[in-house]
C-alpha cells in the first residue's frame, strides 16, 4: 500500500496549533497524513528523517513569528529539503506586508489570516486548492500511466505533451537509461521498434504515437453527444475556456471542440504571473485544469481530440465537418483557436523538431536539459517566462535576440526577473542558423548580425518562440480576414469591400461578430486582439453574451 503524503504543520503556539492540527485532520485525513509541531527546528529536523524514508510533504503550513525562526525562513529552509511542497504561512494582520514579499522572495503560495473560522469558507477551499495544484505538478512520482520511449524521439515528444496538456498524470521511463524500462518491455512483450509504448494500470499497453486510442482508454470523448447545440465553440485557449464557462453557466448547450489540449499557447506556459487574483502567478497547466474543470462542471460537452475541417452555412445553421468524419451541427459558433508558433527558418532545424528543437516551452522536457546549455530563441513575455522556467533545470539558458535588447518585446517585472538569475544570458544580434547532431540536436551555428561571424556551440536543446500566425486556413473565404490572416469583427469589416455585399442584416455586425452571421471570434485569433490572457478571457465571455443576442434574432 502507498504510503499517504504528508501535511506538515508548525506553530509555536499550542493553542492554535491544535485548532489548526483539528481542522486539517477532519477535512484530510483519509488522503493526507496530518504532522504538526511547535518547533521549526524539530521540524527541518523530522523532514530530513522523512526524506531517507522516501515521504513525499505536499504542504507545509506554518505561523510567521516563531521564537527560533521566522516562519518564512523555516518554509525556505523546508523547501530545500521538498522543493515540490506547496507552502502557506499563517499571518496575523500585522504580518501581511512579510507575507506579500516572500511571495516574491521565496515563492510563497499563500498566506492565511488567523482566525479562519469557519473553516469551511476561510480555510479548507485554499488549503485543498493547493492540494489539488501539488498532485497535479507532481503527476510525474504517480504510478498508474507510464510511458516508454526514447528521450529524443518525436513521437515520444507527442505523446508526452497530449498526455501532459490533458493534465493525465504519468511516470516517464526512457528506455536508454532507466532499468525498469527494460524490465517492464520484457513484461509487457513490447518490441523497441514499436515505442513509445503507454502502459495503463490495468495493464494494458498502446504503442505508437497515434493519440486516438490513448484518448479513448483515457476517457476523453472526440464526437458529439447531441445533434443539435446553440453555440460551439472551437478552440479550447483562454478565450475558447471561458466562453465554455459562460455558455455551459448561462444555459446554453454548449460543445468546446480542442484538437490537441486545453488552454492554447497560454497552456504551455511555465508561469504566468500577471493574471489577476494569482499574486503568485500560476502555470499554464494549472489556469488550463481549473479552467476545463469549471467548464465541464456546467454540463459542456468538451470534444478532445478533435479537429473541425469545415464549416458549412445552410439557413441559419451551421454545419461542422470534422477531421475524422464525424459531423456537429450548432446555432452559434465562436471561434477561438488562436495562433501557432512561426517555424523558424534555419538549416537542419527541421530534422530536430521534437528530438532537442521546440516550439514553446515544452515543459515536459525541462528536465533532460539537466547539466546542459540550453537556447531560447525569441523576446517575448513567452520566451522569457521559459527562459526563468528552464533556468531551475538546465547548466545555462541563453536568450538570442535579433535586435538589441528586451525592453520593447517584454514585461518588465519579467525582464527584472531574467536580471536576477545568474545562469540566464541575454544575447542580442543574434541569430540560430544551422542545427546538427545524430539523431538528435547537439550542436548550433549561431550567427552575429552585425559583424556577421558565426561560431558554433554545444546546445542540449533550443526552445522557440518567435512570433505568431493565426489558425485560420481552414475558414472558408466568406468568413473575412485581414491581410495577416486574422479574423475581422465588428466595425472593422465595414471597410472590407466585400462586406456590405455579403452582410444579410440591416443591423452593423455586433462587435466580436465575423463576416456571418452568428460566427464570432475571440482572444489572438481576431484582429485587433491585445494578446494577453486576461483580455482573451474577456472577449470569451463577450463573445457568448453577443451570442446570446444573435439566438433571439433567429
Amino acid at each position: 500500500m502507498a504510503k499517504q503524503p504528508l501535511i506538515f504543520a508548525v506553530d509555536d503556539d499550542p493553542q492554535v496549533l491544535r485548532a489548526v492540527t483539528r481542522d486539517l485532520k477532519k477535512k484530510y485525513r483519509k488522503e493526507y497524513r496530518v504532522i504538526s509541531t511547535i518547533s521549526a527546528n524539530e521540524a527541518l529536523e523530522t523532514l530530513v528523517e522523512f526524506k531517507k524514508k522516501g515521504d513525499e510533504v505536499a504542504l507545509f503550513l506554518s505561523d510567521q513569528r516563531m521564537p527560533e525562526m521566522q516562519g518564512v525562513d523555516y518554509l525556505e529552509k523546508a523547501a530545500e529539503i521538498y522543493p515540490g511542497a506547496r507552502r502557506i504561512l499563517l499571518t496575523a494582520y500585522s504580518d501581511t506586508d512579510a507575507a506579500i514579499k516572500a511571495i516574491n522572495e521565496v515563492q510563497l503560495d499563500y498566506y492565511l489570516m488567523k482566525p479562519w473560522d469557519p473553516p469551511e469558507e476561510k480555510f479548507y477551499p485554499i488549503i485543498t486548492d493547493q492540494l489539488e495544484e501539488w498532485k497535479a505538478t507532481n503527476g510525474a512520482a504517480v504510478e498508474g500511466i507510464r510511458l516508454l520511449g526514447y528521450q529524443y524521439s518525436p513521437k515520444s515528444h507527442h505523446v508526452k505533451d497530449f498526455l501532459s496538456g490533458n493534465l493525465f498524470p504519468y511516470k516517464w521511463l526512457d528506455v536508454e537509461s532507466d532499468p525498469s524500462a527494460h524490465e517492464a518491455m520484457m513484461l509487457h512483450k513490447i518490441n523497441p521498434k514499436s515505442l513509445p509504448a503507454v502502459i495503463f494500470d490495468d495493464g494494458e499497453v498502446i504503442t505508437g504515437d497515434d493519440l486516438a486510442p490513448i484518448a479513448k482508454k483515457l476517457g476523453l470523448q472526440p464526437t458529439a453527444k447531441e445533434e443539435l447545440y446553440e453555440v460551439a465553440i472551437i478552440g479550447a485557449g483562454p478565450a475558447g475556456l471561458a466562453a465554455g464557462v459562460y455558455g455551459g453557466s448561462e444555459g446554453l448547450k454548449t460543445a468546446l471542440i480542442e484538437k490537441r489540449a486545453p488552454g492554447g499557447q497560454a497552456g504551455t506556459s511555465s508561469r504566468i504571473e500577471n493574471y489577476l487574483g494569482f499574486p503568485k502567478g500560476l502555470s499554464g497547466a494549472d489556469l488550463s485544469r481549473r479552467a476545463i474543470s469549471q467548464a465541464t462542471r456546467f454540463g459542456i460537452d468538451f470534444l478532445v481530440p478533435q479537429s473541425v475541417d469545415e464549416i458549412n452555412f445552410e439557413s441559419n445553421y451551421k454545419n461542422l465537418s470534422m477531421i475524422d468524419g464525424s459531423k456537429l451541427n450548432t446555432k452559434a459558433v465562436i471561434v477561438t483557436t488562436g495562433v501557432s508558433y512561426r517555424m523558424l527558418q534555419a538549416e537542419g532545424l527541421d530534422k530536430f523538431t521534437g528530438a532537442g528543437v521546440y516550439y514553446g516551452a515544452a515543459t515536459t522536457e525541462a528536465t533532460a536539459c539537466k547539466n546542459q546549455d540550453v537556447y531560447v530563441v525569441g523576446g517575448g513575455n513567452s520566451a522569457g517566462q521559459g527562459a526563468v522556467y528552464l533556468s531551475n533545470f538546465a547548466r545555462h539558458v541563453h536568450i538570442l535576440l535579433r535586435r538589441d535588447n528586451l525592453r520593447d518585446t517584454m514585461s518588465s517585472y519579467l525582464i527584472d526577473q531574467i536580471d536576477g538569475i545568474d545562469n540566464i544570458t541575454v544575447q542580442p544580434f543574434r541569430e540560430v542558423q544551422k542545427a546538427e547532431g545524430e539523431g538528435r540536436l547537439t550542436q548550433l551555428t549561431i550567427l552575429n548580425n552585425q559583424d556577421n561571424e558565426t561560431r558554433c556551440v554545444d546546445a542540449g536543446a533550443l526552445f522557440i518562440f518567435i512570433g505568431a500566425k493565426p489558425y485560420t486556413e481552414w475558414l472558408p473565404d466568406t468568413i473575412l480576414k485581414d491581410r495577416r490572416g486574422f479574423l475581422l469583427t465588428g466595425r472593422d469589416l465595414m471597410n472590407h469591400p466585400e462586406f456590405k455585399s455579403s452582410w444579410p442584416f440591416k443591423r452593423e455586425p455586433y462587435a466580436l461578430e465575423t463576416s456571418v452571421p452568428g460566427v464570432f471570434a475571440a482572444g489572438d485569433v481576431r484582429s485587433g486582439a491585445m494578446n494577453r490572457v486576461a483580455s482573451a478571457v474577456g472577449e470569451g465571455a463577450m463573445a457568448v453574451s453577443f451570442t446570446h443576442k444573435y439566438l433571439a434574432e433567429i
